[in-house]
């Protein structure tokens, strides 16, 4: 719907006054994407190998409607807490009244458990705006609780990936609202996380502690030789065998068509366990791009994290709470797309891709918005 409205623009030519972040952002959107088609047309690979990496591409219309023609903010950040609520809580319905062991909510448990956690982490970076508004106690309030509903969509899947980021999440949010905390609410936060922590650990029910010690006992096993499918095990395999083809093809990668049949080449040669060549990707997304699309599409896919990241970063301390509030989710984005992008090829799947795209133009098209009218003075809402 973004895409077709962004139709307008074509109409109405409004004044965008793009600036040179503006342009960057863009340029990494559609390099991304250019990368992506070249690579499915040189490997063979048809349209349906295009159709992902264009969604960077197709989220740059909307990206400058959403500049050009902002939604409100409570809209926009009420959408994304009733989101982590309806996450967390069909999660929380497939785990403890259907007994589903890994819930997927229609998708599959990392996807799914991945992208609740990141609707409750940007709750977490809406409480800046929160505190500016009329009620705020009520949005502080909201927010608060969706962040936990997300997280514990996150949680139920038992998609451990996620939760290896959860400190990194939290020095994000500590650098952007670290100052409105005083030194013994900091001590009385981090003992409620430490506290819950534990506590989410503790119950079976939930079956985090089932999945971290499956973890640390697949590590073990893989360390001591054995090599036989396990989850773990069959990802260290997947980048062994990566490796071995980004040593053979470093600049310009196999394509996904070439990796499949080298990677079971590999196997064939027992090099690697045939489990590790039945995926279609290295369930890395930095290893699996440098392996299909070499280094240039390393470089891309950085650009894609880092370029908006780093601009975002700059307004983390901005004296505007809005503006500071859409920074970090910006940051917070980036972040959790790594993260997530550790242990899964995140972007081949069509939720990842059409999430980060999307929230990416969404947020890029409001904080780039906001910037201009706090220079021209206009309040934010």
């Amino acid at each position: 719907m973004l895409l077709l409205g962004s139709v307008v623009l074509l109409i109405k030519r409004p004044a965008l006054a793009l600036s040179r972040q503006d342009a960057l952002v863009m340029l990494a959107m559609a390099a991304y994407a250019l990368v992506g088609v070249l690579e499915a047309w040189w490997d063979g690979q048809g349209s349906s190998g295009m159709d992902k990496p264009l969604r960077l591409l197709l989220a740059v219309p909307a990206l400058l409607l959403v500049m050009a023609y902002p939604p409100r903010l409570a809209w926009f950040w009420g959408g994304i807490a009733v989101g982590a609520i309806g996450a967390g809580g069909w999660g929380a319905w497939m785990k403890l009244i259907e007994e589903v062991a890994r819930p997927g909510g229609y998708n599959n448990p990392i996807q799914f458990g991945n992208l609740s956690m990141l609707l409750g982490v940007l709750c977490l970076a809406a409480l800046g705006w929160a505190v500016t508004q009329r009620h705020r106690q009520l949005w502080v309030a909201l927010f608060l609780m969706a962040a936990l509903f997300g997280m514990a969509g996150s949680l139920f899947s038992g998609s451990r990936g996620g939760w290896i980021g959860i400190p990194f999440i939290l020095l994000v949010v500590f650098r952007a609202y670290g100052g409105f905390i005083s030194k013994r609410m900091l001590a009385g936060l981090v003992g409620i996380l430490l506290a819950g922590g534990l506590s989410v650990y503790a119950v079976p029910e939930v079956g985090v502690q089932a999945r971290v010690n499956e973890a640390v006992e697949q590590v073990q096993r893989y360390v001591a030789g054995d090599r036989s499918y396990s989850s773990v095990g069959a990802r260290f395999e997947m980048w062994r065998g990566a490796g071995h083809l980004i040593a053979e093809k470093p600049l310009l990668g196999w394509g996904a068509n070439g990796y499949a049949e080298a990677m079971q080449a590999l196997a064939d040669e027992g090099l690697i366990i045939e489990r590790a060549a039945e995926f279609g990707h290295a369930h890395n997304e930095f290893i699996d791009s440098f392996a299909k699309r070499g280094l240039v599409g390393l470089v891309v896919l950085l650009a894609i994290y880092l370029v908006p990241m780093r601009f975002f970063a700059k307004e983390m301390d901005a004296s505007d709470l809005s503006l500071r509030a859409t920074a970090t989710a910006g940051v917070l984005l980036s972040v959790t797309y790594i993260d997530f992008s550790l242990t899964q090829s995140f972007l081949s799947h069509n939720s990842g891709v059409m999430m980060y795209a999307f929230l990416l133009a969404v947020l890029w098209g409001l904080y780039s918005r906001q910037r201009k009218e706090l220079v021209r003075g206009k309040p934010q809402t």
